[in-house]
């Protein structure tokens, strides 16, 4: 065994060769210290011998029927996959004051023994702000502790069916060296508490503070060491939110939750197109119905366009809710493909409700809205748009065409423009079985086409 001596940073943890006076990996000034380090000799690690692991045949093992618990709020059931399971550990992520530490409280009185345990509000703030929600909780126990190993022994003696751990950032352990909040104590701490998890069959949902850089509060540091992850998404100043799962070990992370924050805090939207779609203008230029698949479910929502002749040399781009670059890149497919003379316009896109539009099927409901706004010319209220553009100008078809379809037709629009694939014929194919809605399907192969008639 022989010793070397290494310099270790108290925030992060970061080693190094040689002392330096600010951490190169968390940029934290005088954090560095000087410690030993052991190593083993090849002598030794020839002795330390250990026993090999009991290794099982994949039709030996037996399947477990795992028991969730509902927890009675239908969205965060279907992100979860079917309710919270015994024995995981959640990570519940997002910007502040996005909602988190609303619906970690909202969810603990559902169960009918629960443990909220705050670092960062005392006990009567709590009790403030669960009145200001409306909650009757009469057997939900609160208390204010920052200290994992005291958290662990109340845990332990109370040994609820779910605790509320707010917020990772907050807590600390007396066997890890640095301030909370730093990654070493993050860590430590996530690590005490899956180990908890498992081995009492406990449910313990963990709170997490995002930033907008992603990396430095915690959470993507600690994807990895939990079961699930959920991220609380939207902006602060709109009025949805989306609960959608990063990682679920114990179901599928394709389905998002919609909640409406309300003054009695977050509220379950069981219907979120006519959520969306509730206060759109009526017969305007650039604004246009585009169907979002959001996991398995079909969400419509209003993309609004506006184009206005540039004061500048250089016209202006912006988006919300849309990719700047995939913006750029239909502008470019209309100038060329469709003839619309967009080099001397500003435009601005905005995806209403707060929404992001990250999949292709939104390109022509975005190229459409352009169009609209560019010609003056309103394409009406009951119309939707969804299909990939190509460069080319060509529309591809694109996935779960008749899901979408079908939401269309129960909201009561009477056109959708889009590309039905192979399956269709523009001639002879009759019209897929949505319903009976009366939806009149306009099955478009190119841009140019449609633009043209616009």
């Amino acid at each position: 065994m022989k010793s070397n001596i290494i310099f270790s940073c108290n925030n992060c943890g970061a080693q190094f060769q040689k002392w330096v006076g600010r951490c190169l990996e968390c940029g934290k000034w005088g954090t560095i210290d000087e410690k030993p380090q052991i190593q083993m000799t090849n002598d030794q690690n020839e002795t330390d011998s250990r026993a090999p692991a009991k290794l099982l045949n994949l039709t030996d093992i037996k399947n477990e029927n795992i028991a969730r618990v509902k927890t009675n709020i239908g969205e965060l059931d279907r992100v979860l996959g079917g309710g919270l399971v015994p024995g995981s550990l959640i990570l519940l992520g997002g910007e502040p004051g996005i909602g988190k530490s609303t619906l970690a409280l909202q969810l603990a009185p559902l169960l009918a023994n629960a443990l909220y345990l705050s670092g960062e509000e005392s006990a009567e703030q709590i009790k403030m702000r669960a009145e200001r929600l409306t909650l009757k909780a009469p057997n939900l126990k609160i208390a204010n502790e920052s200290n994992i190993e005291t958290i662990i022994a109340t845990i332990k003696k109370e040994r609820p069916a779910l605790t509320v751990v707010d917020s990772v950032q907050t807590i600390y352990s007396d066997e890890v060296e640095g301030e909370s909040g730093n990654l070493s104590q993050v860590r430590a701490c996530t690590v005490k508490l899956m180990e908890l998890a498992k081995s009492a069959r406990l449910t313990i949902v963990l709170v997490g503070q995002v930033t907008k850089e992603g990396t430095v509060a915690g959470p993507k540091t600690l994807e990895h060491l939990v079961d699930t992850v959920l991220y609380l998404e939207g902006d602060r100043f709109h009025q949805f939110r989306i609960l959608r799962a990063a990682k679920n070990r114990f179901g599928s992370t394709d389905e998002v939750g919609v909640f409406s924050m309300e003054e009695n805090g977050l509220q379950e939207v069981k219907n979120p197109s006519a959520a969306f779609l509730g206060e759109r203008a009526e017969n305007t230029p650039g604004n246009v119905v585009a169907c979002l698949m959001e996991g398995t479910r079909p969400i419509l929502c209003e993309v609004q366009a506006l184009v206005s002749k540039t004061a500048f040399g250089y016209p202006v781009r912006k988006s919300s809710g849309f990719d700047i670059n995939r913006l750029h890149l239909l502008i470019a497919v209309l100038q060329k493909r469709a003839g619309l003379h967009l080099e001397q316009y500003d435009i601005h896109l905005n995806i209403v409700g707060g929404l992001t539009a990250d999949e292709p099927a939104a390109d022509l409901a975005v190229a459409m809205a352009i169009a609209s706004a560019y010609k003056d010319k309103p394409l009406g209220s009951d119309m939707a748009a969804f299909g990939e553009v190509g460069l080319s100008g060509e529309i591809r078809p694109v996935s779960y065409t008749e899901k979408r379809l079908r939401e269309c037709e129960q909201l009561g629009l009477k056109r959708a423009l889009t590309n039905l694939g192979k399956s269709a014929d523009v001639k002879s194919a009759p019209r897929p079985r949505v319903g009976a809605g009366g939806l009149k399907i306009l099955n478009i192969k190119n841009i140019d086409e449609i633009i043209k008639h616009t």
